[in-house]
């Protein structure tokens, strides 16, 4: 599903303009500004899944922060004052259907949600530790030496379960498993991403491995073509750059222009390094 439509940059004679017609003194700092007109790269033409390509540097994350600026997106932080005159200078065309909301989520945001779930379960393991030590007291006490309800509820409890359901029983947290970084990474995802909505993706790929992020892949295409999401992504993984039907800005050429994902020049690195060393996986 197409939402967002085409997205607009300044021109080079809008910028020229606005820097030599704005009195207050901005050179320090002309950030945005400057980035774009010099790979000739004014419009943006989206379809449900589009790609910004290019190496550290190339404005891939720049041009996400543009549009959740533009289009007041959940979760983009405040801009500066020189960014957001660019901003105001910038125009969008939306389709005639309206998501439910649009939201960037950034690699911080995923990094933030992996360190708040280890603290959790490191929280769990201390808990678990705790009632481990409650449920041997339990179990070894006899029911004369205990007065009080509760401390009878446990060891009835406690003589009748093992220490593993007797610690799931008593743990606040039950469904909190211990995963890996790219584990818990791609349940974020899964369960940020809602239907009929458009999402801008810094590099989601991060704390992944390759089987993840294949995995993830699948998850963004599944959401596109079934779930009516619209994805904007900004990517070095080879995995979401070959996703079916992604329309592939190339941020690294100029002008900027659109290519498929064979034609990109780190893919055709990996695929160079693996056609040299190919006889090594054959001999697997």
């Amino acid at each position: 599903m197409v939402y967002l439509k085409e997205f607009n940059l300044l021109s080079e004679d809008y910028e020229n303009s606005f820097l030599i017609n704005e009195r207050r003194t901005y050179f320090h700092n002309q950030y945005p500004f400057r980035m774009f007109p010099e790979k000739r790269f004014e419009k943006i033409i989206f379809s449900n899944v589009t790609i910004l390509y290019g190496s550290n540097g190339s404005g891939k994350s720049t041009i996400l922060k543009i549009l959740a600026e533009k289009l007041n997106a959940k979760g983009h932080d405040g801009s500066g004052e020189m960014f957001q005159s660019y901003v105001d200078g910038c125009t969008y065309k939306m389709t005639y259907e309206t998501p439910d909301e649009i939201k960037i989520i950034k690699s911080d945001d995923v990094f933030d949600y992996i360190y708040n779930v280890k603290r959790i379960n490191n929280r769990m393991f201390n808990q678990r530790e705790a009632l481990l030590k409650e449920y041997f007291d339990c179990k070894s006490t006899s029911i004369r030496d205990i007065k009080d309800y509760q401390s009878i509820k446990n060891e009835v409890d406690a003589k009748k379960m093992s220490a593993s359901s007797f610690i799931r029983g008593k743990m606040l947290n039950k469904d909190v498993s211990e995963q890996s970084n790219g584990e818990t990474a791609l349940m974020y995802f899964i369960s940020e991403i809602k239907d009929n909505s458009v999402y801008l993706l810094d590099e989601p790929e991060n704390s992944m491995s390759a089987s993840m992020q294949l995995k993830l892949t699948k998850f963004l295409e599944e959401s596109a073509r079934f779930f009516n999401c619209q994805f904007i992504i900004a990517t070095h993984s080879p995995f979401i750059l070959g996703m079916n039907d992604a329309t592939i800005y190339d941020l690294d050429t100029v002008p900027t222009k659109t290519k498929n994902w064979w034609e990109l020049e780190n893919m055709k690195i990996y695929y160079n390094f693996f056609k040299d060393n190919s006889t090594k996986f054959e001999q697997l």
